[in-house]
């Protein structure tokens, strides 16, 4: 049976590589990317369509007039800034009225991109993070904060609406020829922030699996909960390394009181939380992705890192 897949954020970031991946994908019929902008860039072959998804009837008529049987549920606010109410609007409500929506039009799989974030930021992590683990997030982080929220919900429609297959992707940080985050920020600078006594590593996805993995997800893959990172990771002296940039090692009381004070003074819109973001990083295993999932990730979190700075030379020193 060929999808009818209607992705939510199509027009951003990571939806235009999955729409691009669904159009080419011999097991689509149709794909519909829903955003409140526009795509600068679009893709050809996808239909786009307005969507808000904060607006509880937003959704349901575009399911309903393109006969969609498959949603990739992207649409999301990634980079935390002040507005902490908006982005509960668009992470955790919308997630609610996309889910309502699929439910009242018996769309019959539904794709959530998650984040390794929903695990959240804590000391007694264990080293390499199974699905099996629980899902905590850390309530000081919003965007952490609001994953787990979103997963709770997730566990609560699996048990009353069965009939709505869920794929949950807890994704690692996707890097890519376009990106720019808080992620890639800290490795801008002429120097390479590090934690006292924190390897701080990093697993790393390329933003071409991610989209590989969602149109299998969207069209012939199982249902289910998996991480999905590239093999191995990166500790931020490795990193640092690697861009031949020397190390600023700072102890974690000092950094939490120099953000709490940078924020104070709204130099930054970062607070002492994000020193555990730094130092308490959720660093994924990917063998359930690999083994029952059935998709292998193309580049490492080694090579993905290498293809990042292939693509943003000025990065690396060397």
């Amino acid at each position: 049976m060929s999808a009818r897949v209607l992705v939510t954020g199509g027009a951003g970031f990571l939806g235009w590589h999955v729409t691009a991946a669904l159009v080419a994908h011999p097991g689509v019929d149709l794909v519909v990317a829903g955003d409140v902008r526009r795509s600068s860039h679009p893709v050809e072959g996808v239909v786009y369509e307005e969507c808000d998804v904060t607006r509880p009837t937003g959704i349901l008529p575009l399911l309903e007039r393109h006969r969609i049987d498959v949603v990739v549920h992207l649409a999301a606010i990634v980079n935390p800034g002040r507005d902490h109410d908006l982005e509960y609007r668009v992470d955790v409500e919308g997630t609610r009225h996309v889910l309502e929506a699929c439910v009242a039009a018996g769309v019959r799989r539904i794709v959530v991109s998650s984040s390794g974030a929903a695990y959240g930021y804590h000391r007694d992590s264990p080293e390499w993070l199974r699905e099996s683990d629980p899902v905590r997030g850390s309530d000081e982080f919003p965007y952490s904060r609001h994953k787990r929220l979103v997963e709770e919900m997730l566990a609560g429609y699996r048990e009353t609406n069965p009939e709505l297959e869920q794929v949950v992707f807890r994704i690692g940080t996707i890097l890519g020829p376009t990106v720019q985050n808080q992620i890639t920020a800290l490795w801008d600078g002429r120097r390479i922030l590090a934690i006292r006594s924190s390897e701080s590593p990093f697993v790393f996805i390329w933003v071409d699996d991610v989209a590989g993995a969602m149109a299998r997800a969207a069209t012939d893959g199982p249902a289910g909960i998996y991480n999905v990172a590239g093999d191995g990771r990166l500790t931020v002296r490795e990193i640092a390394a690697r861009l031949g940039k020397p190390l600023l090692t700072v102890p974690a009381g000092v950094l939490a009181f120099a953000l709490r004070v940078g924020r104070m003074l709204r130099l930054t819109v970062h607070g002492p939380e994000q020193v555990g973001f730094l130092r308490y990083r959720p660093v994924l295993a990917n063998d359930a992705l690999k083994r029952d999932f059935g998709f292998i990730p193309v580049k490492t979190s080694a090579e993905a890192f290498e293809a990042y700075l292939d693509t943003h030379p000025g990065v690396a020193r060397r």
